[in-house]
């Protein structure tokens, strides 16, 4: 740590909670990954916290990937893809053009407007028998539209922010998946984003020696993190493992417009 002077134990101790919490996001709590991306922006600068964040969501999504390795809806990552590609592209863009305090409340106020109307659509799911609400939730799953508008805000905001957690969120907890298929096929999603966003960080001159240094550092707790998760998700039911995710998706968007 001494690498880094200008860092004081208080910072340290919040980016070392943040690693936690990316670990545990990452196997068990994705909205926790949302809140990490604010605790590294609140001790480092807003483009290196980005640039030192992604190495760590990297090796998250590598040991989720084996975990989950038997619950990926492949079907589902194809269908999104295009509208994912769309936009990463637009969000490259944007950072050239925007900001770190104006792209962090722009993703906040997206990101609590595509909540609401998310939960709106599941509490009129609710009030249907469940024939009906397999049949939404298939529908859903299915509509051009809503690949178009998760997949691409899922792409745009993990760019800019890292934070395409909650886009993802909302639209697997809408197709009705369950907790393992949800938390296989995000850890794909996430672990294909963050390797594409790489080359972007790299012409931009946001990855540094200084990032890479951090990271190292950080790695042992964010281990410890997907080990905690680990743990925690073989006893959480679906119903339960939804109203968490949608909470904490509620306090990390909210957490961005601050």
């Amino acid at each position: 740590m001494s690498a880094f002077p200008d860092l004081t134990a208080a910072q340290w101790s919040v980016l070392v909670i943040a690693a936690v919490f990316v670990g545990i996001a990452k196997t068990a709590l994705p909205g926790l990954a949302t809140l990490s991306v604010a605790l590294f922006a609140a001790v480092l600068p807003a483009r290196e916290s980005t640039a030192v964040m992604v190495p760590l969501l990297i090796a998250g999504d590598l040991y989720a990937i084996w975990m989950y390795r038997h619950d990926v809806d492949w079907r589902t990552l194809g269908r999104l893809a295009p509208a994912i590609l769309v936009g990463l592209g637009t969000g490259a863009l944007v950072l050239w053009r925007i900001d770190d305090a104006g792209m962090k409340r722009m993703i906040g106020i997206i990101l609590l407007l595509l909540t609401a109307t998310t939960l709106q659509m599941m509490r009129r799911r609710e009030r249907h028998g469940s024939d009906e609400n397999a049949g939404t939730t298939r529908a859903f799953s299915r509509s051009p539209v809503a690949r178009w508008v998760y997949g691409s805000l899922g792409g745009f905001t993990t760019m800019v922010a890292n934070a395409g957690g909650p886009p993802m969120t909302m639209y697997l907890i809408a197709s009705g998946f369950d907790v393992m298929r949800f938390m296989g096929t995000q850890a794909c999603f996430f672990f294909v984003v963050n390797v594409m966003k790489v080359p972007f960080q790299v012409g931009l001159s946001l990855t540094s020696a200084r990032s890479l240094g951090l990271d190292a550092v950080l790695l042992p707790p964010l281990v410890a993190g997907a080990l905690v998760g680990g743990l925690v998700i073989r006893r959480m039911s679906t119903r339960v493992f939804d109203v968490l995710v949608i909470a904490l998706t509620i306090a990390s968007s909210a957490f961005l417009l601050v």
